[in-house]
């Protein structure tokens, strides 16, 4: 899929005008993360004191579902392509809802194990297949003249972070009750989305047909420009992952507990829905796909700078805070340039009737960049060097993405983005 000539494109109107399936879709993305967060904060703790899971088998378990879903995203991606998306969404939520209620009646290791499997496996499903048609939608709606296809994909994120931030309120809520109820709960949201999209998903999106199964994955590991952008972009997943790896670590060294993590964590989720659009207009007057992604990267970088250059001080309380927090918002800020403009960019990297698989093959192939290099991150973090060493390796590897994107961005070279 091609980027629109230049000239052609209309004015942009100041309001988003989306047709009634990216509302839809991108309602989907919110409720999807509402019903998933509202439960996956509150496993770990269950696993371990409920189910009485030892540390090392409730880790396995938590690998074993980021395996089940980050690392299958290509397979339900390919099944997108090939059947549509309505059957792959479809099942991907029926899964998901047994997944759930077997969990809250799961008190075998073996049935916990089968559940997150399921749960995991089914985001594998839906998830690509609802992201490659919002970008394959994204872009009929930027040839339209409605404007940059980022602001979509920038909303999509939206939406997402809206629900990762009022999921977990809705669990802690439940939780008053038992983890069983928390379940149930998340259960209960994805028999909704079940039944909104079974009434309004249509049998047949025009443009989308369905392509054979066979020869695609092969034409994907031979297309440099895009597994280029899978370097780029699992990199920047490995920054970002430092949230849950390397700033406990520093938050714990400067209070002397983990409290203030979720009041980080909630100024991110916040920041995003706040600031995502009005970011992704002003960057999109300005800047092209692989300019906003570089400009994205070197703002994480310069996070993980502030907390290495303020480290040497040893400073500790409340205000040893403020490190802390500027990463959070660099790397947030980062992130709304990289991640709409990496899911905006696979349209034009992909092969003609194969965009499921390649969006889902981004998330698969970032996904074990960052299995990899989380475990080079212990590893350093644990190492014994001077405590600013750390951080400014991490810093090293988004400035080091900036040489593996892409060089060629087609048509896009010469045409900014417009809002």
């Amino acid at each position: 899929m091609r980027p629109p000539t230049p000239g052609l494109r209309k004015a942009a109107p100041d309001r988003l005008r989306l047709s009634p399936l990216l509302r839809l879709l991108i309602l989907t993305q919110l409720a999807f993360n509402i019903g998933f967060f509202a439960v996956l904060p509150f496993l770990a703790e269950h696993l371990g004191q409920a189910v009485g899971m030892a540390g090392w088998l409730v880790g396995f378990v938590l690998g074993l579902r980021t395996f089940s879903q980050q690392g299958l995203f290509v397979v339900g991606g390919a099944l997108a392509d090939r059947y549509g998306i309505r059957p792959v969404v479809l099942t991907g939520c029926v899964l998901r809802i047994a997944g759930f209620v077997w969990l809250g009646y799961a008190t075998a290791t073996g049935a916990v194990i089968g559940a997150v499997l399921l749960i995991g496996f089914a985001a594998a499903l839906f998830s690509p297949a609802v992201e490659s048609e919002v970008a394959r939608q994204a872009v009929l709606w930027e040839e339209g003249g409605g404007g940059s296809r980022t602001r979509v994909l920038a909303l999509l994120t939206v939406a997402g972070q809206a629900g990762a931030f009022v999921g977990p309120l809705l669990g802690a809520l439940l939780l008053a009750v038992d983890f069983r109820t928390v379940c149930l709960a998340g259960a209960g949201i994805f028999v909704l989305v079940l039944a909104g999209h079974a009434w309004l998903l249509p049998q047949r999106i025009p443009g989308r047909g369905g392509v054979r199964l066979r020869g695609g994955l092969g034409k994907l590991l031979r297309n440099r420009r895009f597994l280029a952008l899978c370097c780029a972009y699992g990199a920047y997943l490995l920054a970002y992952n430092q949230l849950y790896l390397s700033l406990p670590d520093e938050v714990e060294r400067a209070t002397g507990s983990q409290a203030a993590l979720a009041w980080l964590f909630a100024l991110s989720s916040l920041l995003v829905v706040i600031a995502q659009l009005p970011v992704t207009r002003w960057v999109g007057e300005r800047l092209t796909l692989r300019r906003s992604m570089v400009a994205g990267l070197l703002l994480i970088a310069a996070g993980f700078t502030v907390v290495a250059a303020a480290r040497p001080a040893h400073w500790t309380g409340t205000a040893a805070l403020l490190p802390s927090a500027g990463f959070v918002v660099l790397l947030t800020l980062g992130q709304m340039l990289v991640a709409p403009v990496a899911r905006a960019w696979i349209p034009d990297l992909a092969e003609e009737g194969r965009l499921g698989l390649y969006t889902g093959a981004l998330s698969s192939i970032s996904g074990l960049i960052v299995l990899i290099g989380s475990s080079a991150t212990g590893t350093l973090l644990d190492s014994g060097l001077p405590a600013a060493v750390p951080w400014l390796v991490l810093a090293a590897v988004p400035v080091a993405a900036i040489g593996a994107l892409p060089r060629r961005e087609g048509l896009d070279t010469a045409v900014r983005q417009r809002p």
